[in-house]
């Protein structure tokens, strides 16, 4: 992830040249990750049942309902911040694939 200045810690569990894995710890509802743009497609895996709100340019929001254990995948390119919609402290992994498909 790109450097993001917001409210929910981000801590590099893995690094390496081909995969970044981070955990997203959002520890009240509002917290976020800070504006950012992906430079490597990804895969988010919640580790809680319940929502983030998706910021996008130009006011749109989503809300995305999210299930423990039920990863998902996003290609590279899209700005965005993600806030918690929680009253309780969760968290994600952040899977990023650093090389090319090959």
């Amino acid at each position: 992830m790109c450097d993001a200045s917001g409210t929910a810690t981000g801590t590099v569990q893995i690094e390496n040249a081909r995969t970044r894995v981070t955990e997203w710890r959002f520890k009240k509802r509002g917290d976020n990750t800070g504006w950012h743009r992906h430079d490597y497609d990804y895969v988010v895996v919640p580790l809680f049942d319940g929502a983030l709100q998706i910021k996008l340019p130009g006011g749109e929001e989503i809300t995305a309902q999210l299930q423990n254990g039920v990863p998902y995948f996003r290609e590279f390119g899209v700005e965005h911040d993600v806030l918690s919609a929680n009253d309780f402290e969760c968290a994600f992994v952040e899977i990023e694939f650093l090389d090319k498909a090959r």
